[in-house]
């Protein structure tokens, strides 16, 4: 199969906005290539050695994001609606940049293979290693390995955003831990907290493919006799209650599940939500903070923030 690979150049600012308008389009995945997320990491402690840093050196100096489409839907529609719509961003203040849109046709075969380059194991906590199944990696004392292929679903733990979850988690989860992970895209946060030791670990996601690709990964971790996989929304599939609820999604999503999350948390269970850009953190923990949570900690890396939160 042939795909569309839509490339998008804009800035850090509008990511979120322009990711949220793709996802509007029923794109099949969002990648983000931001050189101020790969700078940042290069200076921390942790051992961030996931990209051959000669990929990076692309000549532009802003945010990369890329989608695919199907050969068999009107692109031409498709990318006049994009357009369209990132352009009518600037009226609602949001510098969007050059806002360069560009299209070329990938082979699947080519596309499925050639993104495993920027993806090398990756120490993301103080435990956590994350490991391509296709990478080979010496484990030192203490490392709790995770064996991953995200495929087509978000969540290498490469970036920020499902880093900062996986150090929270670190924190967070005890012996028999019931762990909700909500939008669980490659399954890569449900997988951590059953090797952190949690024993009753349910992911959900509304997209079949990222179910698909969570169950997968779940018994290559053979943790699948403590993570289950749902296709759907947390509201519809689940009835009872956690001691971690997880949410690595985006701003305006989790706005929306502070609206109900309480009725998923025990009493002094905790909310770790990321994927939350600078500019609307203070958004976020007003919405928290209005549905009845308190806010333990905003963590930042790079330019992402994860914010921890339990019930008043």
């Amino acid at each position: 199969m042939k795909w569309t690979e839509i490339t998008i150049k804009t800035t850090t600012e509008a990511v979120e906005a322009v990711t949220n308008i793709l996802y509007e389009q029923n794109v099949g995945g969002v990648s983000i290539e931001d050189p101020k997320d790969f700078k940042f990491q290069k200076k921390n402690e942790y051992d961030w050695d996931f990209v051959e840093e000669e990929i990076f050196n692309s000549g532009y100096d802003g945010v990369i994001i890329k989608t695919y489409i199907t050969e068999e839907r009107d692109v031409t529609e498709d990318i006049n609606l994009i357009k369209e719509k990132i352009n009518g961003l600037k009226e609602f203040g949001i510098d969007v940049g050059d806002a360069i849109v560009e299209i070329s046709q990938v082979d699947e075969e080519d596309w499925a293979n050639e993104w495993k380059n920027y993806y090398k194991p990756t120490k993301v906590g103080e435990k956590v290693v994350v490991k391509p199944t296709w990478e080979e990696y010496e484990a030192k004392e203490g490392d709790l390995i995770i064996e991953l292929d995200p495929g087509m679903a978000f969540g290498t733990g490469t970036h920020e955003t499902t880093s900062m979850c996986i150090q929270q988690l670190e924190k967070y989860v005890k012996q028999d831990s019931k762990v909700f992970d909500i939008g669980c895209g490659s399954g890569i946060l449900a997988i951590a907290a059953a090797k952190l030791g949690a024993n009753d670990v349910l992911a959900v996601d509304l997209d079949e493919v990222a179910v698909k690709v969570s169950k997968e990964n779940i018994e290559l971790n053979k943790v699948e006799d403590k993570v289950k996989a749902l296709h759907g929304n947390l509201m519809e599939v689940v009835s009872d209650k956690a001691d971690i609820v997880v949410a690595n999604i985006i701003a305006d999503i989790i706005k929306i599940l502070a609206k109900d999350i309480k009725n998923f948390m025990k009493e002094d269970a905790v909310f770790i939500s990321s994927g939350i850009i600078h500019a609307k953190v203070d958004e976020v923990k007003a919405s928290l903070e209005e549905n009845g949570l308190e806010i333990i900690e905003v963590q930042s890396l790079g330019e992402w923030n994860a914010i921890v939160s339990k019930i008043k």
